[in-house]
């Protein structure tokens, strides 16, 4: 497809998608259900580790996990009591469990008693010069994983390019809090990582997409290949290039390519 076509199909759908009515049926859904900054960043950062299978089982089962924290998150992971965590010894979304569930409630509660927005946490490793979050991401990982009460099995959620994962999860997570274009889907609530350094979050529809336009060239889908289609979209957009994520994954749903 030639480049002023693909531009236009790109504009076309990413106008159709980033939009309000595209919020209910999206995990992007659980944390649009909350106004207070921390409340959004822990709701948004776990609807995007458990976003993976179908959309409405992961909204159901992010809202059955909030459930549990009487939807006040941020109020929860500071005050809960130990009798408090016996609800979650029962929560379970494919590989992640109460294992995983309790660690993520003790790392929150450690990181919200001095820290005022879990963005500190991605800025450990990261250069305001960087080219793009990779070194945020990777000292997130470390950061998130390095206590002496870290279970193993917990790794796996969470990715790092170090690992050559694609982390289109924390890839998404970073887009809702970064991205401000006032269209109402994505937050804009963090103030340092710039629209410009987010990578595309690589998923089933959008991978498949992103190769139908020519946009990958790589066979597999791992950080490289993350970076890849990001720069082919900082053809069209320098500046905000990953809005273009709305349109691959719209095409995707639709089931054009």
């Amino acid at each position: 497809m030639e480049f002023q076509h693909l531009q236009e199909l790109l504009e076309e759908k990413a106008q159709q998608y980033n939009q309000p009515g595209f919020i209910p049926n999206d995990p992007v859904s659980i944390p649009h259900a909350y106004t207070k900054k921390q409340d959004i960043e822990i709701a948004g950062f776990w609807a995007a580790v458990l976003a993976w299978g179908q959309r409405k089982t992961i909204i159901r089962k992010c809202r059955e996990l909030f459930d549990c924290m009487d939807n006040s998150p941020h109020d929860f992971v500071l005050h809960h009591q130990e009798n408090d965590l016996k609800p979650f010894l029962d929560f379970k979304h494919r590989t992640f469990n109460s294992v995983d569930a309790l660690y993520f409630i003790a790392f929150f509660r450690r990181f919200y008693q001095t820290h005022n927005s879990l963005e500190e946490a991605f800025l450990l490793d990261w250069k305001e010069n960087d080219m793009h979050v990779g070194k945020a991401l990777s000292g997130f990982h470390r950061f998130f994983c390095d206590h002496e009460d870290f279970p193993s099995r917990t790794r796996k959620h969470i990715a790092s390019p170090e690992r050559n994962s694609a982390c289109k999860r924390l890839n998404m997570f970073l887009r809702w809090m970064v991205r401000k274009d006032g269209k109402g889907v994505d937050f804009g609530i963090w103030d340092r990582i710039s629209p410009s350094q987010l990578i595309c979050p690589c998923d089933v529809h959008v991978d498949r997409v992103a190769r139908k336009l020519g946009l990958i060239s790589r066979k597999q889908t791992d950080w490289k290949t993350a970076l890849e289609l990001t720069e082919s979209l900082k053809r069209f957009d320098p500046a905000d290039p990953v809005r273009y994520d709305f349109a691959l994954f719209g095409l995707g749903i639709e089931g054009v390519f």
